[in-house]
């Protein structure tokens, strides 16, 4: 019987998937928005949960261990792009990726309880905003900044200046009934890839034309990103939580 693993095909995950394929684990792209109502409908057995949904998930999963997606102290690929300071977005539209899952809350809480502004709505990227939040390789395209947007935000910075402690994004989850042989494939896979994950990053990894990243930027940005939970990553995450319960 195949083991599906939800792979994120974001650049930040490059580095813990390329050694599945290999070991006979079947990946099945989904973006992290898609990943909790994936794991509902019993189309994956694993994959790196949204910290906003892993609650409600912990009756059919269990924690892989400590692995995780956290940033240290800049995200890289979660961007808002704003018409407006920070400060002065009160009452603004805010598009928001389709394909985010955490980053709207974790925008909720920055704006709400950081800076004390409150913007009157969260719509669609297409629609007419004055501001924008990308995430993954969307997220990177923009890491510049976007042509008629003059202010440009991180929020993984921004959790960090606020916080002094890194954000966990999403935290691996296996299906408590996958058998214990087959969870063991996953976890050891996952050990390799971070072990590993600059060679599987310069080795194994396509073209990155499109995010007009080259192989050093790659590697730094990578080089941010933690995929496994220290204490720090745990005290960043329990004080999320509470922020979040206060929204």
């Amino acid at each position: 019987m195949a083991i599906n693993v939800g792979w994120v095909p974001y650049l930040s995950c490059e580095p813990i998937y390329f050694d599945m394929e290999r070991r006979g684990l079947n990946l099945i792209s989904l973006v992290p928005s898609t990943i909790t109502a994936a794991a509902q409908k019993g189309q994956i057995d694993a994959a790196p949960f949204p910290i906003v949904d892993c609650a409600q998930m912990e009756g059919e999963f269990n924690y892989m261990t400590g692995f995780c997606i956290a940033t240290i102290s800049s995200a890289g690929s979660v961007v808002l792009n704003s018409t407006l300071p920070i400060q002065e977005m009160s009452g603004v539209r805010i598009g928001v990726s389709e394909e985010a899952a955490t980053a709207p809350k974790l925008l909720q809480v920055l704006l709400t309880q950081k800076y004390q502004v409150e913007p009157a709505t969260y719509v669609s990227p297409q629609e007419s905003t004055e501001a924008l939040l990308h995430i993954g390789n969307q997220g990177l395209r923009y890491r510049r900044g976007m042509r008629g947007f003059a202010h440009r935000y991180d929020l993984g910075s921004e959790w960090h200046d606020w916080t002094g402690l890194p954000f966990v994004f999403s935290r691996w989850m296996v299906r408590k009934d996958l058998e214990p042989s087959q969870a063991a494939i996953i976890e050891d896979a996952l050990y390799v890839g971070v072990q590993d994950w600059s060679d599987g990053l310069f080795h194994l990894s396509e073209s990155k034309d499109n995010l007009r990243m080259h192989p050093q930027e790659m590697l730094t940005y990578t080089q941010g990103i933690r995929y496994f939970m220290g204490v720090p990553e745990q005290k960043g995450l329990e004080l999320f939580l509470q922020r979040l319960e206060q929204l």
